[in-house]
């Protein structure tokens, strides 16, 4: 994927946005839990994680899933088709996907994919990305907030937050949650908004383009770990070739760089 935000046409993105929560597949009330307290340091004050290809390597099954969903049409989709949806809301790439030919409503996409996505997870198991776990862990046994910001939808979150052997957040915002997906930044803001915390103390770990813009524009610290596709190189994010060997004194010190410049 070119390192620069992509242009949907006009067309599709009219038709891009996601439908009003009450009508999205697998809709939920954001289950809640206490937040951990901040015990020390001071910051950072949240740390805001992406879920596919950040916290768990999935892109590929995304991926995978799309080629089947558009082949059943007569379609073809390729690798390089994929890499235009990574990081894009469901309901974006259910409108990119009905200019393909997929003769489907936008909830039966997001529906479809999915359960093709989930079926994998419970065949294979959830695929971690390096140090995503150990870092995760470390930040929950030092008291440190965390939130997971996704565009994927709320049952699909769950499943993969089930899977860890500890509890990893304290909240989810889903992208059925939400009435802008990433690269808008409402699902960071909304998750700051819970937490009860400035969004420009927190630190957001992203893999991908829009979830960058998403992070950057909600005001947070922001990282990015490139995976399935390259990130650009720029002053208003830092690039992780990796997560695996990165601690909290990491965060810590990104924090304090990132608050002594404002």
């Amino acid at each position: 994927m070119p390192c620069a935000t992509i242009q949907v046409p006009r067309s599709v993105a009219a038709a891009a946005w996601p439908p009003s929560f009450k009508d999205r597949p697998g809709r939920s009330r954001l289950d809640l839990h206490p937040v951990t307290s901040l015990t020390s340091p001071d910051l950072p004050a949240a740390v805001l994680w992406d879920m596919d290809g950040t916290l768990v390597d999935t892109e590929p099954y995304w991926m995978a899933a799309e080629v089947e969903l558009v082949g059943s049409f007569g379609g073809l989709w390729t690798h390089d088709d994929g890499l235009t949806l990574v990081g894009q809301g469901l309901w974006t790439s259910a409108a990119i996907l009905q200019s393909r030919g997929v003769d489907l409503e936008p909830n039966e996409i997001v529906a479809w994919l999915t359960d093709r996505v989930q079926q994998k997870l419970d065949g294979a198991g959830v695929p971690w990305r390096p140090g995503a776990v150990e870092l995760l862990s470390e930040l929950r046994q030092r008291g440190i907030p965390t939130a997971l910001v996704t565009m994927s939808v709320r049952r699909m979150a769950e499943q993969i937050v089930s899977s860890l052997p500890f509890t990893g957040f304290d909240l989810i915002v889903s992208g059925d949650e939400v009435d802008n997906p990433k690269p808008h930044p409402e699902a960071y803001l909304r998750a700051t908004e819970l937490l009860g915390v400035d969004p420009r103390r927190c630190i957001a770990i992203e893999d991908s383009v829009a979830g960058l813009a998403s992070a950057v524009d909600s005001g947070a610290t922001t990282i990015g770990v490139p995976h399935i596709i390259p990130l650009p190189e720029t002053e208003e994010h830092t690039l992780w070739s990796t997560l695996d060997g990165r601690t909290v004194d990491d965060l810590i010190e990104l924090a304090t760089a990132r608050a002594a410049a404002l």
